[in-house]
């Protein structure tokens, strides 16, 4: 049985702008949590990118570090390295994944010690070298997934 005193008359349509706004609601937060994540994806695969460019430059540094042991091929001068018309040696030891590129590496002769025994700075724990060792500079070039993630490395080594 219906009320007698129940009319659609008195009713006020309430429920549909109050679900409007909620839909809006529920709308502008999905779109900025899908912006959030996408910029989280491009930070990661950035972070990806330049540990995978800094480990083939670490690699390429072994390399030459290695190779200074030996006879070096030398790059001469102390000028601004140009990568692409340089005297480079390419990292060919090993297998790396994910770069555009293949690492590459130079080694300067700085010279003999002469009479010092002294270096500046040594390296923890590394002793000063000996009177009359030489001095190489070992520079190593490494590129991530992208040509756009490049890490540079230098040590000095000592024979």
């Amino acid at each position: 049985m219906m009320n007698k005193h129940f009319s659609f008359k008195h009713q006020s349509g309430v429920v549909l702008p109050v679900s409007m706004i909620m839909l809006l609601l529920l709308t502008l937060i999905s779109i900025t949590s899908s912006q959030v994540t996408g910029l989280e994806e491009k930070m990661a695969g950035n972070s990806r990118d330049s540990n995978i460019a800094f480990q083939a430059a670490e690699a390429a540094l072994r390399a030459g570090e290695a190779a200074t042991a030996g006879t070096p091929t030398l790059y001469a001068g102390a000028q601004p390295i140009d990568w692409t018309n340089a005297a480079v040696t390419t990292y060919s030891g090993g297998t790396l994944t994910g770069t555009s590129q293949a690492p590459v590496y130079t080694i300067e002769d700085l010279g003999s010690t002469g009479g010092t025994a002294e270096c500046s700075p040594c390296e923890g724990g590394t002793p000063p070298p000996s009177s009359g060792s030489r001095l190489y500079r070992i520079t190593a070039r490494g590129t991530g997934g992208t040509t756009n993630a490049v890490v540079v490395l230098q040590s000095t080594y000592t024979r």
